[in-house]
């Protein structure tokens, strides 16, 4: 038997994950990003709150939302959630 660790790719259809994704980078699942508008954003958080990833944070230094591409999945409910529509979702690549 393998004790090499598997990632998500060698998962079979219809399986189950057996770690959390903080163990491996989730990012490549996506096929569109979140675009963060500085201008446009309130700090309110909502997407830091809502991203079932935990991907969206805030450094208070600098007061910038800063969205983790390793672990974010292209979701869009960052956006969605976004009152100040500070988000836009757009296609990898085209950012």
């Amino acid at each position: 038997m393998s004790t090499q660790k598997k990632g998500w790719k060698d998962i079979p259809l219809g399986g189950a994950c057996w770690k959390s994704s903080t163990e491996y980078k989730t990012g490549d699942w996506r096929s569109y990003k979140p675009v963060w508008n500085t201008e446009k954003c309130t700090r309110c958080m909502f997407c830091h709150i809502y991203c079932p990833e935990g991907a969206v944070k805030h450094n208070v230094e600098t007061n910038e939302m800063v969205f983790d591409f390793d672990f974010c999945k292209g979701c869009g409910i960052c956006a969605n959630e976004c009152p100040a529509d500070a988000i836009e979702m757009v296609l990898e690549g085209k950012e």
